[in-house]
């Protein structure tokens, strides 16, 4: 995914306010886990030695943003050593974690590069019911559009009739075509007719929404390995990216959702939408260290251009608090 081209707005031109860049969209997106993450490492280091009891409070801060027991465990034995029994300041600490963190993240940020062999490249999108599985279609269509490939969408959530009218509105504003079904149709079909048109018509790339409703895993784990089953009857290489969407607000409950995913399907990378709207953006950094699947791109907003791949020290500063 690259960055889309920036477009002539008559508001601006006119006076408006500009939008803010990617990077300050990141860190405002991210201020509330900063600030509860700065004000609790300022309460424990000022002026105070890095003894058992502020590590002690620092786990437990960690662990309250949500970067999990394990990786709040490795990050303040990390900056224990060499400090222990020393006076630091709440900047030296914050400054430690968020290069440790950007260590962590490192592995993690991939971004996802369609296989131009793969004709047409066939992107599965799971994920629960309001993660942000629609609109991160509609963002990945539109910025791959604006590189120059063609892209198709299949609204292969056909339980939900507000999902499929959602897919339209997206595949619209992003100027892709659609292939969508009644609701209650069969999704596996649909996902085949889908695959066979876009076959036909020469797309690059195929992005099939799902449903996400979890109250049955039986009858949802059956439906989306239908799905795979019928799409590799034409393509035995397909679907060539399964994407797990995961909203940052559910915080370690994520963590959850990733193991119950994987159990049905063989989810290869993931997409954190809602980060500005979440006080618990440090779940990213569990899900980096935890499962070892690349995170592929993060939301923070609503806008079309509002999910894009991310760079790990900037995500790490920004969740501390600092300057890029």
């Amino acid at each position: 995914m690259s960055t889309p081209d920036t477009v002539s707005d008559p508001a601006a031109e006119a006076g408006a306010p500009k939008r803010k860049g990617w990077f300050a969209r990141l860190r405002d997106g991210l201020s509330r886990s900063s600030e509860r993450l700065t004000d609790g490492i300022t309460g424990i280091f000022t002026k105070r030695k890095l003894d058992d009891e502020a590590l002690e409070e620092l786990e437990e801060l960690l662990i309250s943003a949500d970067l999990g027991p394990a990786t709040a465990a490795k990050l303040t034995a990390d900056l224990a050593q060499g400090r222990f029994d020393k006076e630091v300041t709440a900047e030296e600490v914050r400054s430690h974690l968020a290069e440790a963190v950007a260590k962590i993240l490192e592995p993690a940020a991939v971004a996802l590069t369609p296989d131009r062999s793969a004709q047409p490249f066939t992107v599965l999108v799971v994920g629960v019911n309001g993660a942000g599985k629609t609109t991160t279609i509609g963002k990945l269509a539109d910025q791959w559009r604006g590189d120059g490939l063609s892209v198709m969408v299949a609204a292969g959530d056909t339980f939900r009739a507000a999902a499929i009218g959602q897919l339209k509105v997206w595949a619209e504003r992003a100027g892709v075509p659609i292939v969508a079904g009644e609701p209650g149709a069969d999704a596996a079909g649909l996902s085949f007719d889908a695959l066979a048109r876009a076959k036909r018509e020469g797309s690059d790339i195929l992005l099939i929404d799902t449903a996400g409703r979890l109250q049955n895993k039986d009858s949802l784990m059956a439906e989306l390995q239908k799905i795979i089953r019928v799409l590799k009857k034409q393509d035995e290489a397909a679907p060539h990216a399964v994407l797990l969407v995961l909203d940052a607000t559910t915080g370690q409950n994520a963590k959850n959702q990733v193991e119950v995913f994987r159990n049905m399907v063989q989810v290869t990378g993931l997409v954190v939408t809602k980060l500005d709207g979440s006080a618990r953006g440090g779940v990213l950094v569990a899900l980096a260290e935890g499962f070892g699947l690349p995170v592929h791109a993060v939301g923070v907003g609503e806008g079309i251009d509002d999910l894009r791949p991310f760079d790990p020290k900037q995500f790490a500063r920004s969740l501390m608090g600092l300057e890029a």
